[in-house]
């Protein structure tokens, strides 16, 4: 961590940046992952409305 102190002394405390990288593109199989996990998302969603709907 770093700090410095200006001329009232105070102190100001910095955090260490991380090391940055570059992200990678999702492969093919994630990518079909990722659109069952959006597919069930909206139908949980949508399965909820409806219970709601009928419900009340």
């Amino acid at each position: 961590m770093y700090t410095s102190t200006d001329e009232n002394g105070i102190l100001n405390n910095f955090a260490t940046e991380p090391k940055m990288y570059h992200a990678e593109y999702p492969s093919p199989d994630q990518q079909k992952r990722y659109l069952a996990y959006g597919v069930a998302s909206v139908v949980l969603v949508a399965l909820t409305i409806f219970t709601a709907v009928a419900i009340s």
